[in-house]
């Protein structure tokens, strides 16, 4: 099994969990409202006055197989529009309850 952690602008949250039931991965945990910056060279999601844009983040916990289906999707997604923001972590993970 793998995690995969997604922060996006909130601008991509319905297509990411859309996205995510098309591609079987039912489970998932959600925050609606982040704040950060991307290390490359995305906009800043502060949810201040200069910077009003927030971000989003979901952990979802998928089979190994499911992963680079995923992450090709979001790829593509990112392609479309690269200066929202959007990026995708991968972990393993351990059998738990």
């Amino acid at each position: 099994m793998k995690s995969i952690f997604i922060a996006f602008d909130q601008a991509h949250r319905d297509k990411i969990v859309d996205m995510l039931e098309r591609s079987n991965c039912r489970g998932f945990t959600a925050w609606e409202q982040v704040t950060g910056r991307g290390s490359v060279d995305g906009e800043p999601h502060y949810g201040s006055h200069a910077w009003p844009s927030l971000a989003g983040a979901i952990i979802t916990v998928v089979e190994d197989h499911r992963v680079a289906i995923v992450l090709d999707k979001l790829r593509r997604m990112n392609d479309e529009r690269p200066k929202l923001g959007l990026r995708a972590f991968i972990w393993n993970v351990e059998d738990g309850i």
